[in-house]
């Protein structure tokens, strides 16, 4: 199964770093193979809370996910999305901004097109702090949760989450002291773009939960349906499309970070866009890996720990309106909860088959 499933990554792996030595040389392959780790180390929490949604999934919207949504988040989020970034935050016609990024040494008004990307950073960084906040908060608000892992931190929380829409509110004080202390001369389009990170996490996750509501029912259809003969697919696939929809934003929150970074390492938008690319497809992979598998089922914290990341990188992406903070640490901030969790989960398991020991040497005892 794990062939099976990473074996698309190891082959696009394989092929984008000859072509990498083939088109820029030695320099070239290495600077693709670091845009790989680098988009890897940023996103691993991303795959975990992936497969949360994933799950929820048929295995028709699994495949769609490994493959369209691959080439949406390649294509689409990495390479085209941040291309209209430019030409909305600039105010540049669509065939500049493709002239910038196609000729790295190009420059228009005396900028190249990774210096209008990182002057679009507070209005990027607006939009997906908020959108990565609002899932960090209606996650540690939820008091449906089966399990906690830092209780003295979640149970309160979880009481005061009963309130209506207070995650939304506490988003929107957050986007106003961020506004205020970090974005400068750039408040306004920080709120702005803050406050359309929030409808779009509300649209979005609030279509989704509307069909997502249905699914028992829809599941007593589709067995009535498969006893008949005929299949009544679309209206279990409409809550399938809109959890896909939301796990592409998604995505699209996590890029933003390593997409501006990468312009750090390369000035070439084809070395990025093919780094970060082959970093996406294993990000995919895992998901689906960990979906497969039943990781979340078995090491039940892991959820946890990458909601934590989520909230910290919601944190950092705000604070870095003003101050750069080094993607090294937002990966490692990632990587580090994602580990405390792991480690948490396989401790409980432990603990519970101690206690579940005694109850089965006496069972064989008694017999």
């Amino acid at each position: 199964m794990f062939l099976r499933t990473f074996g698309w990554s190891f082959a696009i792996t394989v092929l984008g770093l000859i072509a990498a030595g083939l088109l820029w040389g030695a320099q070239g392959f290495g600077i693709v193979l670091i845009l790989s780790i680098l988009e890897i180390s940023l996103s691993f929490d991303n795959a975990v809370v992936n497969a949360t949604v994933l799950k929820r999934m048929n295995p028709y919207w699994q495949k769609i996910f490994l493959t369209v949504g691959v080439l949406i988040a390649v294509f689409g989020m990495r390479l085209v999305f941040p291309l209209l970034v430019v030409g909305l935050t600039a105010k540049l016609n669509p065939a500049t901004v493709i002239d910038l990024a196609l000729h790295s040494n190009a420059t228009h008004d005396g900028l190249t097109y990774g210096q209008y990307l990182e002057a679009a950073n507070p209005a990027i960084a607006a939009f997906g702090g908020v959108f990565l906040l609002m899932i960090f908060l209606d996650f540690v608000f939820d008091d449906e949760k089966e399990h906690n892992w830092l209780g003295w931190i979640e149970r309160p929380l979880e009481k005061v989450g009963k309130l209506d829409a207070f995650s939304s509110v506490v988003a929107l004080v957050v986007l106003v002291l961020a506004s205020n202390f970090f974005a400068g001369e750039h408040a306004e389009t920080v709120l702005l773009a803050g406050v359309l990170g929030l409808i779009t996490y509300l649209v979005v996750g609030g279509l989704s939960s509307i069909f997502e509501s249905g699914l028992e029912e829809d599941a007593e259809r589709e067995e009535a349906a498969e006893r008949s003969g005929k299949s009544i697919l679309q209206v279990g696939g409409k809550a399938a499309f809109f959890l896909f929809l939301y796990l592409e934003v998604l995505d699209a929150s996590f890029s933003f970070d390593g997409v501006v970074g990468a312009f750090a390492i390369s000035s070439d938008i084809f070395q990025i866009t093919l780094g970060l690319g082959i970093g996406a497809m294993y990000i995919r992979s895992l998901t689906v890996f960990l979906v497969r598998k039943g990781t979340l089922d078995d090491y039940v914290y892991l959820e946890h720990g990458a909601h934590y990341a989520i909230g910290a990188l919601s944190v950092i992406l705000l604070v870095g309106i003003k101050y750069h903070i080094p993607e090294i640490v937002t990966g490692l901030i990632g990587v580090a909860f994602i580990g405390l969790a792991l480690g948490s989960s396989i401790l409980r398991n432990r603990r519970e088959g101690a206690q579940d020991e005694p109850e089965l040497v006496g069972t064989s005892t008694g017999e």
